[in-house]
């Protein structure tokens, strides 16, 4: 998959169902994001960067402690909702711009920090993506970047891969932390991992969130439903409600 097809059909998946993200606690909240906020210990000069903003609660969150923030995002829906909601909540420092993050319309080290929450298994190049993060923020800048992650083991690994696909076709990759770190490191920062969660989600909401087509719920369900113990142990799979916990982490990464 070429990087501008896996832009498009996250622009396609996104666009249409941009409204339920901005109610989603997933995303709203969550020990995830607390953890972010503190990590970022802002003392309102800084110039912040959100990358993949979607329904900007990452930038809405950092922006009453923050002299600016600029939120990005590939997609148009999401980058409106965003500006909506600042506007709803009095933040008048929110800036927002449709943009790919692998070629972001910054100066070179323009920002003292860069975040990136629950976006960056849709990046078409993280590689790239990371680069350009550490060209726009400034020496000693910090980069907090927040995804889901995959397992370190290679089963488990193919095993979360597949159903996420299912659930959603512009799904790139849930990358490993180890995979984090080395492309980070590649990109010029010292980073290192910093928390780990397991975040319970509801599968009823999960899919509709997304508009999965009940023909891809049907094989998610049935890939749960034969799940080996070291599968549903992983992700805590469970049947009545079904749902399962999916990890997430935060990488700290400083620019040299």
């Amino acid at each position: 998959m070429g990087s501008g097809h896996a832009t498009e059909s996250v622009r396609q998946q996104f666009g249409a169902v941009a409204a339920a993200y901005a109610n989603s606690s997933v995303h709203a909240s969550g020990p995830d994001l607390a953890a972010l906020v503190e990590e970022a210990a802002l003392s309102g000069k800084e110039r912040v960067l959100d990358m993949g903003c979607g329904a900007g609660h990452t930038a809405l969150a950092l922006a009453p402690k923050a002299a600016a923030v600029v939120a990005v995002d590939v997609t148009p829906e999401m980058v409106a909702l965003t500006a909506q909601l600042a506007q709803e909540r009095g933040l008048t420092n929110v800036e927002v711009r449709q943009a790919d993050v692998a070629a972001l319309p910054f100066e070179d080290g323009s920002f003292d920090l860069v975040t990136s929450r629950l976006s960056a298994h849709h990046y078409a190049d993280p590689q790239q993506a990371l680069s350009e993060a550490a060209r726009v923020l400034k020496p000693g800048g910090k980069l907090l970047l927040i995804d889901t992650v995959a397992p370190e083991d290679p089963a488990l690994d193919t095993f979360y891969q597949a159903w996420e696909l299912l659930r959603d076709r512009s799904h790139v990759r849930n990358w490993r932390a180890s995979e984090w770190l080395r492309m980070a490191a590649v990109a010029g920062f010292k980073a290192e991992v910093i928390g780990r969660w397991a975040v319970p989600i509801d599968g009823a909401d999960w899919v509709k969130r997304m508009q999965t087509p009940a023909s891809k719920v049907a094989m998610i369900r049935q890939m749960f439903a034969e799940a080996n113990p070291a599968q549903r142990a992983a992700f805590e799979i469970r049947d009545m409600p079904w749902g399962m916990t999916q990890p997430f982490f935060l990488m700290r990464a400083v620019s040299r």
